[in-house]
């Protein structure tokens, strides 16, 4: 352990080195390594390559002094930084509405969506309604990644396949994603290969393994709803007056 601590201590040295030229040993190095983070953030507006060492120390992740290459927060970091984002999100707005253009359902098709999940998914009323309910469970993103499965699959343009699939990664499929839909090991696996060059079809594994999912976790919950049966009573209520 202190030839490791004896590492890290030389590794930070490197970087911003106390101005009497000390080696950082023992246990010393903790307490010389919080003044070093002091005196890079005082003078991080002195020059520029002083301003480097402040700008390390304040993109330093909240679990360590130190700001080492192997951090993991700070690969993140970069690599989320390093992402094109500006087409990303104006694709996303473009091709993910907050919601599907539909009628009013019928009460004939409220009656459907009780006899299988398929016949709740086929109608865009359907969808909306079951979206509605999968937000309240907090796991919308599960229809929002079958719809945009969906949308990529009617695509025809390679430059157009390989945006979209690279937006559908970030967005559903990333561990990095707040958004991250539930897939196993081999699905992703077989995702990564294909990426380097995706087609239109490159998430149906997934998308069926979500489907799958929906259908025997959210599913029976939502026949059960306050918000299914709601809509029912309503229908109802309106059929008859009719």
């Amino acid at each position: 352990m202190r030839a490791a601590g004896g590492g890290e201590a030389a590794t930070a040295s490197t970087r911003t080195r106390p101005a009497d030229g000390a080696i950082l040993m023992g246990s010393e190095h903790t307490e010389i390594r919080k003044q070093q983070m002091s005196a890079a953030q005082e003078t991080s507006g002195s020059t520029p390559g002083q301003q480097g060492v402040g700008n390390r120390g304040s993109n330093a992740c909240c679990f360590c002094w130190c700001c080492c290459c192997s951090c993991s927060c700070l690969t993140v970091r970069n690599q989320e930084e390093q992402r094109p984002r500006r087409a990303s999100h104006e694709l996303r707005i473009e091709d993910l509405p907050s919601c599907e253009e539909s009628p009013s359902p019928t009460l004939e098709e409220v009656h459907a969506w009780a006899q299988s999940f398929d016949k709740l998914m086929l109608t865009p009323a359907g969808r909306n309604a079951f979206r509605e309910f999968l937000r309240t469970e907090f796991s919308e993103e599960n229809m929002l990644f079958w719809m945009a499965c969906e949308e990529l699959k009617k695509e025809a343009n390679k430059n157009t396949i390989e945006e979209k699939a690279r937006i559908i990664y970030e967005d559903y499929i990333s561990i990095l994603s707040p958004k991250e839909v539930s897939l196993d090991s081999r699905v992703r696996e077989v995702i990564n290969k294909n990426m380097v060059e995706p087609s239109q079809h490159i998430f149906d594994d997934a998308q069926l393994q979500i489907y799958t999912l929906m259908h025997r976790d959210s599913y029976p919950r939502f026949m059960n709803s306050a918000l299914y049966k709601d809509l029912l009573q309503s229908l109802s209520e309106k059929s008859a007056e009719a």
